[in-house]
């Protein structure tokens, strides 16, 4: 392959890859615009990320009192969608467009708003204890009260009694319930369990800003390389620009004085355009460098794991908590109302709730040595949540900050009533957790376009086959099977964008998502970010008229190159029962299509006969592709092509199969 053809390829492939910070550029004003529509609507609700509208809406909330349990509630849908736009601004945002003050600011406002809806949960559950007496059942003579929210359920029962005989506590029309000892049964105590979907107690995770992405080799690649085709790019057009001259030279010579007045007012009006027209492709360039290093540090691994871990302490590189927290609480009953002469009356603690320590700091007064025995807690799992395996039990360590597993016992899980049991030494926040890496390695994987600018993803793993649609700048999961059996999903047919995509995905259990930790906890097929990176923006530029698929010959080649299969697939095309598959081969500097099949013997790198090496994929595929195929491609849109190569870079398919 000679030079001078090498560089047209790299040059025409690099203006096919302006499409990137087109999108970016545009996903840009969409976030401007969507502060503007927010601004417009004036519905009363903060904007989030002004520092003074959150704030103001933090103090209202504090100076509002005797709020009941259902207030705090409905409430908290708007506290927590506020908490999900922060969160989804800093993960949506670019590196390179965040600002420490920035990240501060969100943070600081997320954990604010965390709190104060824990704070008044906590209060709210004050005031409906001291109405214990009034709400006590007719027949048991104790207070029990459900109340169900889509994002939260609280479960409050209050020892009224003091029975010694009613031990075993169960939630009338569930399975949740307590089997609490002698001695709680005996004492003047609420037992609550608040069940949020979300997860607030786990601290937040680090955010990548500019100033500490890592300046890796790979990163000075991506810079490098794209600097010398921008000057191979700027070189031509020098070259255009002298022809140009000299054309103009030599038809300027014959033209009439009159002519050349007007085209002195021509060029001073080109002039003053030209300086525009520069900035805006230096910018364009400037943002293309930017956004190739910052899908370049998606694929880069650590080097070490974050810290070491304590025996017993949940890694939460390799776990993940999965259906929300159960803060799990004894508390000790406040002073009860009572009605005198027409009035109720209560005596109001000045310390407010107050939780029941158990087991005291000192048992020197106690005769029995098993006086105070773990509690066996019978909780149900939610249904939105998928477990592969029978979810691990971790308490949470107030003193540390961290998820433990030690003080669980007894553990227990049906998984067709999804139903977990297990003892536990002491209450507090409880939460699942799951092997984050459950579904790696892909054990195969393709994409292929259903329509234009619209493509179908397939992963299958051990336990589950994933479908994920694509078009524009959105992402819907269009169907799960697990076992081989179809399984229903709240997720399925709704569109989402992309990031906001992947962490509903995680969030349900199915993740098919690495993180650049990853790799210390499952068998992966090393490849060289630089290579995996290009491969997956060609990959995208093509998906609207090409079929991509998983080879088994990608594990043998080196680090420095990819093996997959390739066909064409033109969206609306009958399904072939055996297609006839592509295998190429990409360095990323070189593309070329191997003489071997899925179905050889042995891995060659040999040359398929009646072809010739390429600089990239696109070049590749053209020699083979049709004309309706390279007109799907030229008109692609910026966006789809950006959020299909986003999911590539997300689950790294060529690492991770």
């Amino acid at each position: 392959m000679d030079l001078e053809r090498r560089n047209e390829e790299l040059e025409e492939l690099y203006l096919l890859e302006w499409c990137f910070p087109k999108a970016e550029k545009l996903k840009r004003d969409n976030r401007l615009l969507s502060q503007w529509k927010h601004y417009i609507q004036c519905d009363g609700s903060p904007d989030p990320s002004i520092s003074q509208e959150i704030n103001t809406f933090i103090s209202l909330w504090k100076e509002e009192t005797n709020e009941t349990l259902e207030a705090v509630i409905a409430k908290s849908k708007l506290v927590l969608n506020l908490i999900g736009k922060l969160k989804l601004i800093l993960l949506e945002t670019p590196p390179y467009d965040l600002q420490e003050k920035n990240i501060m600011q969100y943070q600081g406002s997320i954990l604010e708003l965390q709190e104060l809806l824990h704070l008044k949960f906590n209060i709210a559950t004050e005031l409906l204890l001291r109405q214990a007496s009034t709400l006590a059942d007719v027949d048991s003579g104790n207070m029990e009260k459900v109340i169900r929210d889509e994002n939260v359920t609280v479960y409050v029962w209050a020892n009224l009694k003091k029975n010694p005989r009613y031990k075993s506590v169960t939630f009338s029309e569930t399975q949740v319930g307590f089997e609490i000892p002698r001695i709680l049964a005996t004492s003047a105590i609420a037992l609550r369990l608040l069940h949020t979907r979300y997860d607030h107690v786990t601290p937040l995770g680090p955010v990548p800003t500019a100033s500490q992405e890592p300046t890796s080799t790979v990163t000075r690649l991506v810079k490098d390389e794209v600097k010398s085709i921008e000057a191979a790019v700027s070189e031509d057009l020098q070259e255009e620009g002298k022809e140009q001259d000299n054309e103009s030279n030599s038809v300027h010579d014959e033209e009439t004085k009159a002519e050349e007045q007007g085209n002195t007012e021509e060029q001073k009006n080109s002039v003053r355009e030209e300086p525009k027209a520069t900035q805006c492709e230096l910018e364009m360039k400037s943002l293309s460098e930017t956004i190739s290093a910052a899908q370049l540090l998606l694929l880069e691994n650590a080097q070490e794991k974050p810290r070491f871990f304590e025996d017993n302490e949940v890694d939460l590189c390799q776990f993940t908590t999965l259906g929300g927290v159960y803060h799990l609480d004894i508390l000790e009953l406040p002073p009860q109302c009572k009605p005198v002469k027409g009035w109720m009356i209560v005596e109001i603690l000045k310390e407010g709730l107050q939780k029941y320590i158990y087991p005291p700091e000192t048992t020197e007064d106690f005769e029995a040595e098993n006086a105070f025995p773990p509690i066996e807690v019978m909780l149900e799992v939610h249904e939105n949540v998928i477990f592969f395996e029978d979810p691990m039990v971790a308490r949470w360590d107030a003193e540390g900050k961290r998820w433990k597993t030690d003080g669980i016992s007894n553990v227990s899980y049906k998984s067709e009533d999804r139903l977990i049991t297990f003892s536990l030494e002491t209450f507090g926040p409880v939460t699942l957790i799951q092997d984050a890496h459950v579904n790696m390695p892909y054990q195969s994987w393709e994409l292929r376009p259903l329509d234009m600018n619209k493509v179908l993803l397939t992963v299958t793993t051990v336990f589950t086959e994933i479908q994920i649609q694509i078009k524009e700048n959105f992402c819907m999961l269009a169907s799960i099977k697990l076992n081989n059996k179809k399984y229903s999903s709240i997720l399925e047919e709704k569109w989402m964008t992309p990031v906001s995509f992947i962490l509903a995905l995680k969030e349900a259990g199915l993740n098919i998502f690495p993180t650049r930790h990853s790799h210390f906890y499952v068998a992966t097929n090393y490849k060289l970010p630089l290579v995996e990176m290009k491969a997956y923006r060609q990959m995208a530029l093509l998906s609207s008229a090409f079929a991509f698929s998983w080879s088994k010959w990608n594990a043998v080649c080196d680090s420095t190159k990819v093996v997959f299969q390739v066909r064409e697939y033109l969206p609306k095309e009958e399904p072939i029962h055996n297609p006839n598959w592509t295998l190429l081969m990409l360095s990323g500097d070189r593309a070329q299509s191997l003489r071997i099949n899925e179905n050889s013997e042995a891995f060659s790198e040999a040359l398929k006969e009646e072809t010739e090496f390429h600089s990239t994929l696109y070049h590749m595929v053209k020699d083979f592709a049709s004309k309706e195929a390279m007109r799907y491609i030229r008109y692609s849109s910026c966006q789809f092509t950006d959020s299909v190569c986003h999911m590539l870079l997300s689950t790294r398919l060529l690492s991770y199969s």
